[in-house]
């Protein structure tokens, strides 16, 4: 199994060159001369007012013949929002409305360190947006989606766990269904409810939309590929509500995408009779990898869960962040797609059996899809 580390920055005394958004920093190595590396900002503007969906763009150059090895947004002096490998930094944050004394930072592989800071103004509305201008903003949405047509409902049974082209929602084997309107539990008067049940220990059940692309429930076919591969930033964020919550032996809310002969596939598993831990997906190695984070949802209350997710620019399946009941948990891990026939962007929504397949129901409220 993969194991998942979060990366370790380095410390040193930041030392000011001068200059509008460049600061340069000084370490010294045992056994190596002194090393001055450089950071330069060219969005967010220092001292700018910016909407909510913040575009950070710098590069990082340093003497260091090994390299420039981590560059990394810090939105409060210990606060880490984004790392990526490399020399280059290109990402979208939601932050919101306030004042921000955020920075990017660099690390080279000789222990050189830099930093420049960029104070910024994240207002309530999308505004003006900054020179140069960022892709849109999540104001591209798809709301309510719990309340939308277009959801299937599937079967996955052990230990394949492909859809069971044979399994009737009736069972025997895995049982479910789905109920749209729900007035209680529900936060907005249009809650649905999804059950599970069966005979068979560890049988799942399934249920997805397709947003754009091949069989789009939204009216988004894109028959002529001209959105679904500008997208590369999704979140997913939805109320879930259970009576029953540690009967589930994991929920699982997914995002995925197919452009250019390609498949990306954020799967996110929150584990609970399983383990209490949040897993991703690991989209060539076809297997779960565990986080290291908690996920602990609580039963006969409404819990807020909001994932954020990046194609990059080098077609890397980037997962971000998952925040559940306002704590927010920055992975910032990387899994190289695989091959695919498929076209457009979907969601999942999935419930696993537990070791007697207790029968248990997830109400969804509030399920809005941001894309850009």
């Amino acid at each position: 199994m993969k194991k998942y580390v979060l990366p370790v920055f380095l410390t040193a005394t930041l030392a000011g060159c001068g200059g509008g958004m460049s600061k340069t920093s000084t370490t010294t190595t045992p056994g190596q001369p002194s090393t001055r590396s450089q950071v330069t900002g060219s969005s967010p503007a220092n001292n700018s007012t910016v909407p909510p969906q913040v575009h950070f763009v710098a590069n990082a150059a340093t003497p260091c013949t090994k390299g420039v090895s981590l560059m990394s947004v810090y939105t409060a002096s210990n606060t880490l929002a984004y790392t990526t490998k490399g020399s280059t930094l290109d990402t979208q944050l939601n932050l919101n409305p306030g004042k921000y004394s955020t920075s990017v930072q660099a690390v080279d592989n000789c222990g050189g360190t830099a930093s420049t800071p960029v104070n910024i103004t994240v207002s309530s509305t999308a505004g003006t947006p900054p020179n140069p201008a960022p892709p849109p903003t999540p104001g591209k949405i798809f709301a309510s989606l719990q309340t939308s047509k277009g959801w299937n409902g599937y079967g996955l049974l052990p230990t394949s766990y492909t859809i069971c082209s044979s399994c009737k929602s009736s069972g025997p084997q895995v049982t479910w269904s789905m109920k749209q309107g729900v007035t209680s539990p529900s936060l907005s008067g249009k809650a649905t409810q999804f059950d599970i049940g069966g005979t068979m220990q560890f049988a799942d059940a399934l249920w997805n939309n397709h947003l754009i692309g091949d069989y789009s429930s939204q009216g988004l076919a894109d028959g002529g590929h001209s959105l679904a591969p500008t997208l590369h930033n999704f979140i997913y964020d939805v109320y879930f509500y259970s009576d029953k919550m540690e009967t589930s032996q994991a929920v699982e809310f997914d995002i995925n995408q197919f452009v250019n002969g390609k498949s990306f596939i954020w799967g996110h598993e929150c584990r609970i009779a399983g383990g209490h831990q949040w897993d991703i997906w690991d989209n060539q190695g076809m297997k779960w990898i565990p986080t290291g984070i908690a996920c602990n949802p609580k039963t006969n209350s409404w819990n807020h869960l909001t994932i954020q997710v990046q194609r990059t620019s080098d077609d890397q399946v980037l997962f971000h962040t998952i925040t559940l009941n306002g704590k927010t948990s920055t992975l910032n891990h990387k899994e190289p797609p695989t091959s695919t026939g498929w076209y457009g962007v979907t969601i999942n929504y999935q419930m696993d059996g537990n070791h007697s397949q207790q029968p248990y129901s997830v109400w969804l409220d509030n399920l809005n899809f941001n894309y850009w």
